[in-house]
């Protein structure tokens, strides 16, 4: 429980504070170049530990083996995250992130059709909480807000859902680092031949004239430099590397429906550090939308906690 409850804070903190550091080298990177280029490191980073994990259980991978993390790659990395990315290309940034930390309830849905997983009622409960806290910090009635974004947005996390859902069976068979250390390198993989492709001047041509110049003629070197080393590093190994193992370890522990609990914490804290450490405020909507996540999210752990509690034996006087 103790592990459980460490990966599920790790993987919070980290993923909360990502899009406060890459404020910082955003107008340098283009934003798919930056994806495929974090899932790279990440899984790069990650791989000795995933071969050690390998060794340990005595498994050897081929390319049968590996065909799986190649589909989880791609609806994780290459579709949901170019989703995302298009996302933000219609609505605001925060907005999709929001929108994007609604997933669990999408993994609670895949987890009970997928894997069987039981709903209970106080999991309804607590992610009504979770919608309306989400709803508030929206603030639709307020905002103008494109329909196609939030469409893609919600596509972005339905994906992320079933890639966390997907990654649960090779999680308990290779480790939470195998799956996603192979699952990063694949989709880093088929990412950068996406981003070939958007160098034929025929594809380049017609995407800038859809309005999406964002995806044609992908870089894949420009932006580097020794001021944005460090943010980078952090982005790639801590956030990417680090952050993503713990998740998948927290599916490992538990279910992918409390793991995703992560992105649930994630809507509720990124704002609270982005008014500590960039000094952006908190408008009383989004205030209210924290309180009522953080109640889901409680409401939904509450029965875990207690069955654990009532393991425990009782110190003697």
């Amino acid at each position: 429980m103790k592990k459980l409850i460490g990966y599920i804070i790790a993987a919070t903190f980290l993923f909360s504070t990502m899009e406060i550091v890459l404020k910082s080298i955003s107008g340098q990177f283009n934003p798919v170049q930056l994806t495929f280029t974090r899932f790279l490191i990440g899984g790069i980073v990650l791989l000795p530990f995933a071969l050690r994990t390998l060794k340990s259980k005595g498994l050897k991978m081929n390319i049968r083996k590996m065909m799986p993390f190649a589909f989880y790659g791609f609806i994780g990395i290459v579709v949901s995250m170019t989703l995302y990315q298009l996302a933000i290309a219609y609505t605001e940034a925060s907005i999709v992130a929001v929108l994007f930390s609604s997933q669990p309830v999408f993994v609670l849905i895949l987890s009970y059709l997928l894997l069987k997983e039981q709903i209970s009622a106080n999991n309804v409960i607590a992610f009504l909480f979770v919608i309306i806290g989400i709803i508030c910090i929206i603030n639709p009635f307020n905002t103008k807000l494109s329909v196609v974004g939030i469409i893609l947005a919600l596509l972005s996390a339905i994906l992320f859902a079933l890639y966390g859902v997907c990654g649960k069976k090779p999680s308990n068979e290779y480790g939470g680092l195998t799956t996603t250390c192979f699952s990063f390198l694949w989709g880093a993989s088929e990412m950068i031949l996406a981003a070939l492709v958007t160098h034929i001047p025929a594809v380049s041509g017609a995407l800038v004239n859809a309005g999406f110049a964002n995806f044609a003629a992908i870089p894949f070197f420009s932006g580097y430099s020794i001021q944005a080393l460090p943010s980078l590093i952090y982005v790639c190994v801590g956030v990417t590397g680090i952050g993503f193992a713990c998740y998948f370890m927290a599916i490992e522990k538990s279910s992918a429906s409390t793991a995703s609990l992560v992105f649930v914490f994630k809507a509720a804290l990124a704002p609270v550090l982005a008014f500590l450490i960039l000094g952006e405020q908190i408008p009383a909507n989004k205030l209210l939308g924290i309180l009522l996540i953080l109640l889901g999210s409680v409401i939904n752990l509450l029965p875990v906690l207690l069955r654990k509690i009532k393991k425990v034996p009782l110190l003697e006087k």
